[in-house]
């Protein structure tokens, strides 16, 4: 049966094998990222769940282990962090400590974020959305990347959304200092710039098997939506799909992340967006939540993110 909007994480995985393969997914500790690390460690890989919050990652780790306590082949699952995205001097050191007991990297997924939040900025003057979404998944990425390297064939997974078609990257002001602010297109251009990494890594990586793909999960009811209200969920609606906006369980929204970072359908294939456990198509419609934009896969303008990034970080990454 072929795969699609309601496919679970189990579904995915049956007849993988993980064992002897490290994975690392950033924040782990609810949501679509403890379930992604769940269903990874069930098939025998060692697991990082990076959090902010340390004991509540501690928690969902122990959940994990529990739960696969019974399952033959079942992988490890550690904690490292506080990993803050938001800020630079933090990720330095997460990356340093995981380097420091770590040679290589198999899989990393990029799944934290935030959503539709108020305006806030970072030390830097950041926007947080555009702040934890891509710079500091950018800035991670590009440390981790001689682990990656060196677990060739690895798999970066960068989580989307189909709420790309809300914002493109504004390269002239990322961080709203000239132009009024609005949650939704700062939200938008956090996640079109997401896939525009992945691009952006497939030129740098691919040739040396580390392939980098973005995925939108579908909807969920997760913390993430924890800053939406009554008005956000409407104005979602008007943009929906004919029929109403469809929602997934936690299960069935993990599962293109893990189908992503562990299908033998992608082996080496690179710079895609992905939904519903398949390779998405273009569309450029206004509306609906099917297929991405083409603005979001634009070599040039990847290229363009990728020197803005370095730009607001202060450092060159030629990987």
């Amino acid at each position: 049966m072929p795969f699609g909007p309601e496919t679970t994480t189990e579904q995915v995985l049956e007849g993988i094998d993980l064992s002897g393969r490290r994975a690392l997914v950033t924040g782990a500790s609810g949501g679509l990222g403890a379930e992604t690390a769940r269903a990874l460690a069930s098939r025998g890989a060692r697991v990082t769940i990076a959090a902010r919050d340390l004991e509540k990652a501690e928690s969902v780790a122990a959940g994990i282990r529990a739960s696969t306590a019974t399952h033959t082949g079942t992988g490890a699952v550690d904690v490292a962090g506080p990993l803050e995205l938001m800020d630079p001097d933090s990720i330095r050191a997460f990356a340093k400590q995981w380097l420091a007991a770590n040679d290589v990297l198999h899989i990393l997924v990029n799944n934290a974020g935030v959503m539709f939040t108020p305006l806030e900025r970072n030390a830097r003057g950041w926007e947080m959305q555009f702040a934890t979404n891509h710079l500091g998944h950018f800035l991670l990425t590009c440390l981790l990347a001689p682990a990656l390297r060196a677990g060739a064939p690895a798999r970066i997974v960068n989580l989307s959304s189909g709420g790309h078609r809300f914002g493109n990257v504004d390269f002239a002001d990322p961080n709203y200092e000239e132009r009024p602010y609005d949650k939704f297109t700062a939200y938008g251009q956090s996640k079109t710039a997401n896939v525009l990494f992945s691009v952006g890594l497939t030129k740098r990586l691919a040739a040396d098997g580390v392939t980098a793909n973005a995925v939108h999960p579908g909807v969920i009811m997760t913390e993430l939506a924890r800053y939406m209200d009554a008005d956000d969920m409407k104005s979602l609606q008007e943009v929906a799909p004919p029929g109403g906006l469809s929602f997934k369980s936690v299960e069935a929204g993990a599962a293109t992340s893990v189908w992503a970072a562990t299908s033998p359908d992608l082996e080496g294939r690179s710079g895609l967006y992905l939904q519903d456990c398949q390779v998405a198509k273009r569309t450029d419609e206004a509306t609906g939540d099917v297929g991405y934009a083409s603005y979001a896969v634009a070599p040039d303008a990847a290229e363009q993110l990728w020197a803005l990034s370095e730009r607001l970080l202060g450092e060159k990454f030629d990987l």
